[in-house]
């Protein structure tokens, strides 16, 4: 006898009964086993997703924490920089006070003038064109804010702010909060300082041969510390920072950290170039033309050499 079920099923109707062959039968249990492999491989996913889910929130934890820790210790960082750039300020300002009392000491026992008394003139009209303009690329000169009136020159004055009589070693311009300012020459940035105190936000550059620029009381940089910059670049933006009493650029220059007058080479330009001399006599101005021509003369011997060989190479 062939294996058969029957399936009686019962309504209001009446009752009506299905037979099912082995064919159907072996149909149900397939998809009985595949209904309950489903189920299973769904739960084994239900359980391996939950897993993943928790190991995922756990490492979402863990990485908020190392991010949260991380954060914080950068704003220690940040703190400590801030605290060392004061630090560094001051002993810079305290640096430069004992380096400008020291040139005062100079000044009262008589060394600096002995020492800076010329062994020879310089002969200014026998300068070369390309010496003067490395010169005046090299060596600040002109105005750092343009056609600017200079509302305090250099020397001994009554300071504005404690009434006392100082030593004012740089100029100050009249220019109101904003003004570009540019590099004198060319050189590096030495140093970018914020500052709320002193000489405010302040910005020195280091040119060649000994000689360097400082702008203070500045309102925003446009440079950073270890930037290269040319002649006439864009460095800074007046403002009123620090102990001033209202908006101007303090501008001073140095000789190897001795503060000359900026006048003079305020003034000094290529209509006028040997006006500087004459002025500021504090320089071995003719050692350092001859050191100038020499290099000059050197370049010019390497680059005539170099086109000799150049031309026997191509011929």
């Amino acid at each position: 006898m062939k294996e058969h079920v029957i399936v009686t099923v019962s309504t209001v109707d009446g009752t009506r009964h299905f037979q099912l062959g082995k064919l159907y039968q072996h149909c149900l249990k397939g998809m009985i086993y595949l209904t309950f492999a489903a189920i299973f491989t769904a739960g084994v996913m239900i359980y391996y997703l939950n897993n993943e889910v928790d190991f995922a929130l756990s490492k979402q934890t863990e990485l908020q924490n190392r991010s949260l820790k991380l954060s914080e210790e950068v704003e220690q960082l940040q703190r400590l920089k801030v605290e060392l750039e004061g630090d560094l300020g001051a002993g810079e300002e305290r640096l430069q006070q004992v380096s400008d009392r020291l040139a005062d000491l100079e000044v009262v026992l008589g060394v600096a003038e002995k020492d800076g008394e010329l062994e020879h003139r310089l002969d200014a009209a026998a300068v070369t064109s390309s010496v003067r303009l490395y010169m005046l690329n090299n060596i600040p000169n002109g105005s750092p804010v343009g056609d600017v009136r200079v509302s305090s020159h250099y020397g001994y004055r009554i300071h504005p702010k404690t009434g006392k009589k100082t030593l004012h070693r740089g100029i100050d311009y009249a220019v109101n909060t904003g003004a570009p300012i540019y590099a004198t020459a060319d050189g590096v940035v030495e140093v970018v300082r914020p500052s709320k105190t002193g000489s405010g936000n302040f910005l020195r550059l280091q040119h060649a041969y000994g000689f360097s620029s400082s702008y203070s009381h500045l309102q925003k940089f446009k440079v950073k510390s270890g930037d290269f910059v040319e002649k006439g670049q864009l460095i800074a933006y007046s403002g009123n920072t620090g102990f001033s009493t209202g908006p101007h650029l303090h501008y001073e220059i140095r000789f190897v950290g001795r503060a000359l007058d900026p006048l003079a080479f305020h003034e000094w330009s290529a209509t006028n170039f040997e006006t500087l001399f004459e002025k500021e006599r504090g320089i071995r101005w003719d050692s350092l033309v001859k050191r100038i021509e020499n290099r000059a003369s050197n370049q010019l011997q390497l680059s005539s050499q170099k086109g000799v060989r150049l031309k026997d190479s191509s011929s």
